[in-house]
């Protein structure tokens, strides 16, 4: 009796700790999936710089986090390649030049990327520009005439100038791009290949970094925005069918990118540094006077509309494309703009 005892002693202990492990493993499943996230690739506008650094300062500071998302940050390619992602599903947010794309949405025959919507301006206004050494004989707009201009191929830049020009005034008979990686730009003006060149206004310090180590001279920039002033610069943009069917989730996106943009220009050395931590191959300070740099354009109607796009501005900017035949006949705000998500915040 005694053995028969203790065997059924040693039996019921067994399958006490067999139904236990089991409660644990079934416990330690039901963790695993419930902590388990959908995850939303947003991708950089080029590449991990001080005018992206943003992104990085919502995750580290947690503004994703509180807004219960789960965000993988890829680097971008540029305006082109961004969309292409966006229209392929592999992401459901983007960073990108805005007016690039509204002029590859509006193009002539165009049949690709018209499905994204704009959810949060960065730059209030064009970052696109025109740059010239000094001394060079280029001192305004007008002296580009017959020049050659150094620019990204099929860049915004280059596709904005005839519609720069003909409201600056300059005569463009004669005038000759010559197409470049955006790395070379700067030796591209230093060495004398091109007598100007194109590009975002917070290149200044590469592009001088690179005219003063060659020959001491600083360069004079002719902003896109002095005569195209209703032009957006880089937003943060997401497929319409997201927009659509999950309204919550990109105004949760938008608020969360927001408090980060607003962090960011308050603490520019604090996300140069961030961005660096995040991104080795990045210079801190280089980053933070990107940032400095930005701010003026990311706060041009005020810090009170940060992030905001309005829809009657949208409309000129717009008409201004049309006007410049960059785009056809039939755009509307809404074609461009997710209005609703602006109201989140």
């Amino acid at each position: 009796m005694l053995r028969a005892g203790r065997t059924t002693a040693v039996f019921c202990a067994m399958a006490a700790l067999l139904a236990a492990a089991t409660a644990c493993d079934s416990n330690s499943s039901a963790k695993n999936a419930s902590s388990a996230k959908y995850h939303d690739t947003y991708v950089t506008a080029f590449g991990a710089a001080g005018r992206d650094a943003f992104v990085w300062v919502a995750e580290q500071k947690g503004y994703f986090r509180q807004a219960g998302l789960d965000v993988r940050i890829e680097l971008g390619k540029a305006t082109g390649e961004n969309l292409k992602a966006l229209a392929a599903g592999k992401a459901q947010f983007a960073s990108l030049d805005l007016t690039g794309a509204m002029i590859s949405e509006g193009a002539k025959n165009s049949t690709a990327y018209r499905e994204f919507r704009a959810v949060l301006a960065i730059h209030q206004r064009t970052l696109v520009s025109i740059m010239a050494m000094q001394g060079s004989g280029i001192s305004a707009p007008k002296d580009l005439k017959g020049k050659r201009i150094a620019a990204a191929a099929n860049s915004v830049n280059q596709l904005l100038f005839p519609g720069y020009a003909r409201l600056a005034g300059i005569d463009t008979a004669g005038i000759r791009w010559i197409a470049v990686q955006p790395v070379q730009l700067g030796p591209a003006l230093a060495s004398g290949k091109a007598d100007a060149l194109s590009t975002f206004l917070i290149g200044r310090p590469t592009i001088e970094k690179a005219t003063v180590q060659a020959k001491s001279k600083h360069v004079v920039v002719f902003p896109y925005s002095d005569h195209l002033p209703d032009l957006y610069g880089n937003a943060v943009v997401t497929p319409n069918s997201l927009a659509t069917n999950k309204p919550d989730l990109v105004k949760r996106f938008r608020t969360a990118m927001l408090h980060a943009l607003k962090y960011t220009i308050e603490h520019p050395d604090e996300a140069g540094r961030l961005l660096h931590a995040e991104q080795p191959e990045t210079d801190a300070a280089a980053a933070t006077q990107e940032i400095e740099l930005m701010t003026p354009s990311v706060t041009a109607q005020g810090r009170a509309n940060i992030g905001m796009i309005t829809e009657a501005r949208m409309r000129r900017a717009i008409s201004s494309l049309q006007k410049a035949g960059l785009i056809e006949p039939g755009m509307t705000p809404q074609d461009v703009v997710d209005f609703a998500a602006m109201k989140a915040s």
